[in-house]
Formats: C-alpha cells, structure tokens, sequence
C-alpha cells in the first residue's frame, strides 16, 4: 500500500512509500528513525498525534518531527 511519510528530522523529506498492509505507526517509526525515542518526536497520522498502535491506512501521511534539537539551549 501507498502512503506519505514526512520526515523533518534534519534536512527533511517527504515522499510516497510502500508499506506492507497492516502496518501500524511504532513499526514505521522503527523502519524510518531506527535508533531514535519515539518519545522525542511528535509523530502525526493526516495531521493528528495517534496512538503507536495504529495501523496506517491506504493514502495516510505521516509525519515525524522531532521535538528536541540537537545543539539547542534553553
């Protein structure tokens, strides 16, 4: 199946992928991140946050953007 994934990680990208029906959400953040938390992204399924259970549907975006940047100081 085909979805969007919307990484801001970095530079950033987007683009349409194949993914294997019944994905859910904590698997293609596994395949995508690999090594990251999830709990350090803000992580979005057409625009709402999701819960990591939930399998991704046929023509979803996705988007993971992460909510602490490197170097950055408080």
């Amino acid at each position: 199946m085909r979805i969007l994934v919307i990484n801001n990680h970095g530079g950033g990208f987007a683009d349409f992928m194949e993914v294997q029906p019944g994905i859910n959400v904590r698997a293609l953040f596994e395949q995508q991140i690999g090594s990251g938390k999830p709990e350090n992204y803000l992580i979005r399924v057409n625009r709402q946050p999701v819960p990591s259970d939930q399998v991704l549907q046929e023509g979803d975006r996705i988007s993971f953007t992460p909510v602490k940047i490197e170097g950055a100081s408080r």
